[in-house]
């Protein structure tokens, strides 16, 4: 009956989806098994879209099959990848516009995984009705698989046509605009239930039936060929001007079938009037596309099955029946039935479809596994902290109180023996040394770390001002997502890391106070013993305490003291080696809800995992309070049966401090260990923040050039003077406006041949014009039809001519300046002055005018290319 309709395909540019997507595997996962089956995966990913998108695909479904598996990856791993991180730009070209001569074909980049998955869906759509165009209808296999394709084709521009704005969060390209799309699956639509109305005539069903199934499909094209009509934007493409008319046609092929079946229902409730005016209907529709849109469509068969019928019909009633025809309007309305329905996208659309990271987590999960991790963090170091503190606090009275050495040194000679295994703590330790060295490689560390950070950062000022800069020159044409809303998370992760290193910093200085502070003890606790002997002063105490009741339950008390300690460092074991993951609840919350409620599900389990230890440490805490208490009493009893004197105060005090040192280098050294792993794992972790600027700079600079050239060749493609109407006698009256709507012409600009134009009065030949009289007349910027009369002359052997502008600026017209007289090459016939030709240095110059007096021919053209192409 007619050809069908298809879509061409869109282009896009090769990619390396490898390389950013196996770094964030590498990131986010250990190595081991687990990343190595990633990266795989994503190799294999990488292979799938250069199948799918970087060769020419066949019109058979093995090729569609491949468009759906990749469509189906991309869903499959949009939520598992943070591709706005990642920064991958996707380039696209638009599917129907051609280029020009000055540039290419108009193309959109996005760092947008949306945008990637719907122009995938607009192939899928487009190869959909190729392949459905290139089914044979003479048989009930190919109709079955054209009308099958055709609704997965409407489905799949309906689609987008649903979730092209929010997917891309700026304006499409024309191709996948919501208003193309949706001209395109309403064509779609239309054209599934027109091989319906072929079915249903092949497997000749009831008339009823077929005239309501050909109404309904004209129905549908009705709708289509008013879209594409009177929606601005769709008629500028050259493909929409080529559809308009085959659109019209199947409008009235399809109408006119509707009457010519429902005639012969009239036909057998014998109202043969009736018959004759649907028969008559149904010829001034085919009539009506035969004469108009006959070189889109074949309409001889319908035509002559429509005529033959009338015929018949007439001289049945001009000779037996004599029944009144009715006029069109006053028939009966035919029914309408549609078959057809446009075919959901439901993920997975592909049968062969296998996700290559099933096993990988989605974002949402990562991103909940995270802020649970953060939790347990904060719930461990709480409760380990707590015991920590009560440690220090301990020490600290303890120190105060001089205990235990207090009751070691009852003979005020020899040195206590828990000063001696404090002595040797240290020595084992690294003393004096091991401290200082430490102490001295964190400024070393400090620096590094924010070297790596400025640099990071510096990268995003520079490219952010860049980006500033262009959008300031070229305005709304900038079309691309401002640098400062891009970088703001890296920004304010950035702000973080100068705030962590500050804290770090302020910290480092109180451990090197705290350093200072008790170096001089610290350093008379690496002396050997008899040194030490020696510094402490020694006291003779006026009568013995061996063996008091008070000392004993001294002792007895320090020891509970020590095992309290002990359980509390038993305690802080067992709380760094609880582990749990919650991967699978969030998982099932995920599925079962769409959503995850991170904070009741983290909390739940950390009840659970933590809430015995809270109890243990809580406890533990309130015993060493009734210890710290008991043992203050006790000291004081202590205190009062020693016999006190400045000697021994004096040795006191040295044996007080020694054992604060000692508690104070076992602080400080891991204060300074910690804070050496500290900046080392942060060197880490900026490195990557670092690698992460670096991608995000070096893809917004791809964009970039990619955006610039596109604005170049746009800025190329622009006329260069505005826009002209052509003069009355360089074209021929166009015909009047027919009544009925026509659809727009085939091609977008087809100009007349010129008329012959009168002899112009004799003047000079100019160097490059069109004659006086059409100057004289024309408006502004509107090119002459080339002379066909006089052949241009020979052109001169010397070097070229630059030429002038390609259209003179006339004296008197509006909004233009008048040239100077003797600068205006252009002005002969304007001023009454000799022709003076130019001649540049070895060039030959035009030829002369004959005299003024005598006639002169037709202008010729100069020897120079024409501006206007021929």
């Amino acid at each position: 009956m007619a050809t069908f309709i298809s879509v061409p395909l869109k282009k896009s540019t090769e990619i390396d989806l490898v390389k950013p997507l196996s770094k964030f595997v590498a990131a986010t996962y250990p190595p081991g098994e687990e990343q190595a089956e990633y990266i795989r995966a994503v190799e294999e990913v990488n292979k799938l879209r250069k199948s799918a998108l970087g060769r020419p695909l066949d019109k058979h479904e093995s090729s569609l099959e491949i468009l759906l598996r990749y469509y189906d990856q991309l869903c499959s791993i949009e939520p598992k990848f943070p591709f706005p991180e990642l920064c991958v730009t996707f380039t696209w070209k638009d599917a129907f516009d051609k280029g020009s001569l000055f540039g290419g074909s108009v193309k959109l980049a996005l760092a947008s995984l949306g945008y990637e998955k719907t122009c995938v869906l607009f192939n899928v759509g487009a190869l959909a009705s190729q392949i459905a165009a290139e089914q044979n209808l003479d048989n009930d296999e190919g109709l079955k698989a054209a009308s099958k394709f055709y609704q997965l084709a409407s489905g799949a521009f309906a689609h987008i046509k649903d979730t092209v704005l929010s997917a891309l969060n700026r304006e499409p390209t024309m191709d996948i605009s919501p208003e193309t799309v949706g001209t395109l699956s309403q064509i779609m639509l239309s054209q599934a239930q027109e091989v319906f109305v072929l079915k249903a005539t092949a497997d000749k069903m009831k008339d009823a039936i077929i005239a309501k199934l050909a109404n309904q499909a004209a129905d549908y094209y009705g709708d289509a060929f008013k879209q594409c009509q009177y929606k601005e934007n769709l008629p500028k493409y050259f493909y929409f001007q080529e559809v308009l008319p085959v659109l019209a046609a199947k409008h009235c092929m399809m109408q006119a079938t509707a009457e010519l079946h429902q005639s012969t229902l009239a036909n057998q409730k014998k109202k043969f009037g009736e018959e004759i005016a649907r028969l008559q209907h149904a010829a001034e529709l085919v009539k009506t596309a035969s004469s108009r849109y006959d070189e889109y469509v074949n309409v001889k068969e319908l035509s002559d099955k429509i005529n033959r019928a009338l015929t018949a019909a007439k001289k049945d009633n001009d000779f037996i029946y004599h029944d009144r025809v009715p006029e069109v309007k006053d028939l009966e309305h035919i029914g309408k039935a549609s078959l057809v329905k446009a075919t959901a996208v439901q993920t997975p659309v592909s049968q062969k479809f296998t996700d290559l990271f099933e096993k990988m987590v989605p974002m949402a999960v990562q991103q909940s596994v995270s802020a649970a991790n953060c939790r347990k963090a904060d719930t461990v170091n709480r409760l380990i902290g707590g015991m920590r503190e009560a440690t220090n606090l301990c020490n600290g009275v303890l120190a105060s109180l001089n205990l235990p050495a207090a009751l070691e040194d009852l003979s005020g000679e020899a040195v206590p023996q828990s000063i001696l295994e404090k002595s040797r703590a240290v020595v084992q330790q690294g003393g004096l040394q091991s401290i200082e060295q430490l102490i001295k490689d964190l400024p070393e560390l400090l620096t590094r770390n924010r070297e790596i950070l400025d640099e990071s950062l510096k990268m995003l000022d520079g490219e952010e001002t860049t980006d500033n800069e262009l959008r300031g020159k070229f305005n709304q044409r900038w079309s691309r997502t401002p640098s400062g809303d891009l970088y703001k998370p890296l920004r304010a992760e950035g702000t973080n890391f100068r705030i962590v290193l500050d804290k770090a910093v302020r910290a480092d200085q109180v451990v090197k106070e705290r350093y200072n502070e008790h170096c001089e003890m610290i350093a008379l606790l690496c002396k050997p013993e008899s040194e030490l002997s020696a510094a402490i002063p020694s006291a003779n105490p006026a009568k013995t305490l061996q063996g008091s009741e008070v000392v004993n339950v001294l002792r007895a008390q320090l020891a509970e003291l020590d095992e309290v300690k002990r359980e509390r460092e038993v305690m802080e074991g067992e709380i760094k080696s609880v582990t749990f993951d919650l991967t699978t609840k969030f998982l099932t919350a995920l599925a079962q809800d769409g959503a995850i409620n991170e904070e009741v599900l983290t909390s739940s389990e950390l009840d659970t995992r933590y809430g015995s230890h809270t109890q243990r440490v809580q406890q533990n805490l309130r015993r060493q309070e009734e210890l710290l208490s008991q043992i203050q009493v006790s000291h004081q009893e202590f205190t009062a049966l020693k016999q006190s004197n400045s000697e021994a105060n004096n040795r006191e005090d040295v044996l007080k401090k020694l054992a604060s040192a000692h508690d104070s280098y076992v602080e400080i050294s891991s204060n300074i260990r910690e804070g050496t792993k500290f900046y080392n794992d942060l060197t880490e972790i900026l490195l990557k923040f670092q690698n992460k600027c670096s991608d995000i700079v070096f893809a917004r600079k791809t964009e970039r050039d990619e955006l610039l050239k596109e604005l170049q060749q746009s800025i190329a493609r622009e006329p260069s003077a505005p826009s002209f109407s052509v003069p009355s006698y360089q074209s021929n009256t166009p015909a009047p406006a027919s009544s009925v709507p026509t659809p727009a012409p085939r091609t977008l600009y087809n100009p007349q041949q010129p008329q012959g134009k009168p002899q112009p009065p004799a003047r000079p030949p100019p160097p490059n014009i069109a004659p006086q009289a059409a100057s004289m007349s024309a408006p502004v910027n509107a090119p002459m039809a080339p002379s066909i009369t006089n052949p241009p002359p020979v052109a001169p052997t010397g070097p070229s001519q630059a030429q002038g502008p390609p259209y003179p600026a006339y004296q008197g017209y509006p909004g233009c300046y008048q040239m100077p007289m003797a600068y205006n090459p252009y002005a002969f016939g304007q001023y009454n002055v000799p022709y003076m030709p130019y001649q540049a240095q070895g060039q030959a110059g035009y030829p002369g005018g004959p005299p003024a007096q005598q006639p002169y021919p037709y202008p010729q053209q100069p020897p120079q290319q024409p501006y206007y192409p021929q």
